[in-house]
Parts: C-alpha cells; structure tokens; sequence
C-alpha cells in the first residue's frame, strides 16, 4: 500500500526493495493514457507523488474491511462483525502509512470510521457475504498476450460456482458513474475478464461492480469475441506507451479531467514544466 499514485492496495512502498520485474500494464494505468499520456509519465514512469484524497483513504479502509471480512468463517460475516473489522483495517494501514494520521485528524476520525461502517452496512443490502464462499479476494493477476504484452492487477474478489462458472466483483466506494464514467468501469472489469480467459481458459460469466455509496449495482455479461476485440484494444495502447516511452514523447491532452489532476504544475498546458524524463524502464516495473 502507498501513498504514491494513489492509497490503493495494488500499489507498493516506493522505498520498498521489490525484485526487478518486466514494465506491465494496469486497468488504472492504460486508463491513464487513455486520458493523458503526460498523466500516465508522471504516475508511471516518474511516480511524482500524489497527495491522498480523503475519499481514496476510505475506500482503501473499506476495502481491507471487505477482504478481512471474508477470511472469517461464512457463518460469522454478519454485518455487526464487519462493521468491528473497520478500526483494526485502519491500524494495519497506518503500520503502513503512517503520513496518513495527517490526513485523518483526530477530530475527523469517528467521522470517517462511520462512513467506512455506512458503506459497509449497505453492502449488505447487496449481497449476503454469510451464503457464498469467494475463490478469492485481492487476487493479483498477470498474463502475457501474444504480442509480448504484461497484463497485471489486483482483483476485488473471484467467485467460482459448483459448475465452474466465474463471477468477477469489484467494489467502488464512490457514487454510480454517468454513461461516460460508466465505460471506464467497464474498461477496467473487461480487463480483468481477459486475464481470467488468458490464464484460466474461461469467459466469466458476469462482471458485477457494487457501488456502496448509491446501494446500486452494475452487472455485465462479457462474451469471448468481445474480449479477443478488447484484447487488441489493450495492445494498440501497450504499442502507443512503449513508442511514447522510447522518444519520452508523452503529451499531455488537455480537457475537463484536468480540473481535478495532481499533476497541474509541471504540465505545460498550464505553464509548467515536467522533470527530465528519465528514460523508458527496461528491467524495472512502472508503477501500476
């Protein structure tokens, strides 16, 4: 978990010794250049840090309850018991993070446990975590396509039914998106579906995103064509990051996101200027 790029649990301590592994590519980051290649430079390749939203804390804070919830015995995920799971989540995050006392004042803390235990709460209205038992939560990911490109990323939860039919869940802690914001989402779950057909051989059979803050859900039922079309997309934006990256040439692309990009003062849309690119990273991961 880090405080780089953003409080996520697929990110590392950027001081943490981690063994050399081959660039990849995550939802969030080909989002990125999708959205801005100059944001995807600065999160990916320069990792300039970013402060934490206190919106992003919590839903890191929700979503270390939700696994924690999930190591427990199915008879004993009652709601009572997840809401006790968010003040010990919170301690092991700061083990982490411990600049994020700083952003959680003392007298914002009770507020910001409720929240957390509200969206807990009405997490149970969408499913009964006491009647399933998931494959798995947190699940990292990885597969390689044919063209050379590292699929990677963190899965919310997989679930397996008896007939072998693949459920993949995602848990946003935000509001439900527009039709727009919705395709994102999307984009993200259908990537996730390809590594699932890339590394298990099956097609999942519903992407579900549970969005506690409007106790709403989206469900989607990918099919395999669509995934193999998906599955160029990916690599067309691997092929455009790896020729940005051997000429440094990451533009930025300027419109209404921008109002809310950490990353305003060293664009040169607004004046600013980025730091000396430091080079494409043959050997060593970019962030994801």
């Amino acid at each position: 978990m880090t405080v780089v790029a953003s409080v996520h649990p697929e990110n590392t301590d950027p001081g943490e010794v981690r063994p050399a592994r081959r660039p990849a590519l995550s939802p969030s980051r080909a989002d990125d250049f999708r959205q801005c290649p100059l944001k995807y430079r600065f999160r990916a390749v320069d990792r300039v840090p970013e402060v934490p939203s206190r919106a992003a804390v919590r839903g890191t804070l929700v979503h270390a309850a939700l696994e924690d919830l999930y190591g427990l015995p199915a008879a004993d995920r009652v709601a009572d018991r997840a809401a006790s799971l968010v003040l010990p989540a919170w301690e092991r995050i700061l083990e982490g993070n411990p600049e994020l006392t700083e952003l959680i004042s003392d007298d914002d803390r009770e507020t910001f446990f409720s929240e957390a235990r509200t969206l807990i709460a009405t997490y149970y209205n969408l499913e009964d975590p006491t009647r399933f038992e998931p494959e798995a939560c947190e699940l990292r990911v990885e597969t390689e396509l044919a063209d050379g490109a590292v699929l990677r990323g963190f899965v919310d939860r997989v679930d397996v039914a008896p007939d072998g039919q693949v459920r993949v869940v995602d848990y946003k802690t935000g509001r439900i998106p527009s039709e727009k914001r919705e395709s994102r989402a999307l984009f993200q779950m259908k990537f996730y579906a390809l590594v699932i057909l890339r590394t298990r051989g099956v097609v999942p059979t519903q992407l579900r995103l549970l969005y506690l803050a409007d106790n709403d859900m989206l469900t989607y039922k990918p099919d395999e064509e669509e995934l193999l079309r998906f599955e160029r997309t990916l690599s067309a934006i691997w092929k455009a990051i790896l020729d940005a990256g051997a000429t440094g040439d990451f533009r930025p692309n300027p419109g209404k996101q921008c109002a809310w990009c950490d990353y305003k003062a060293l664009c040169p849309s607004f004046g600013g200027t980025p730091p000396p690119y430091p080079g494409w990273p043959s050997e060593i991961e970019v962030a994801e």
